[in-house]
């Protein structure tokens, strides 16, 4: 990110803005991409028991795209006490089941 509140200074760095950004052409031009590593949400303790009892809702859990996967995982494991994990799994088990994300409509 680069901001000037001075001409001055933005003629003064123009040679480097303009090596920038043609560095910036050249690697979209060759298609190089940044690899990044996916780190896999944490499945809270309170889900994988519920999975341990009902295999038929895990398998339901499983069926869904990774990024709604990834919806409940977040919201269902942010709160610190595990009741309140519970009663967020437990609400939305219809909707896991239907293959329904947690925005969804």
């Amino acid at each position: 990110l680069l901001r000037f509140t001075e001409l001055e200074k933005l003629l003064e760095m123009e040679p480097a803005i303009r090596d920038f950004i043609q560095e910036a052409a050249d690697v979209e031009r060759k298609g190089l991409m940044v690899e990044r590593e996916a780190v896999p949400e944490a499945v809270p303790d309170e889900l994988r028991r519920m999975f341990e009892e009902d295999p038929s809702f895990e398998a339901a859990f499983y069926r869904l795209t990774p990024g709604r996967q990834r919806g409940y995982l977040i919201h269902c494991g942010q709160p610190k006490q595990s009741e309140t994990r519970i009663r967020r799994i437990e609400k939305y088990i219809d909707r896991i089941f239907e293959g329904i994300g947690l925005h969804d409509r």
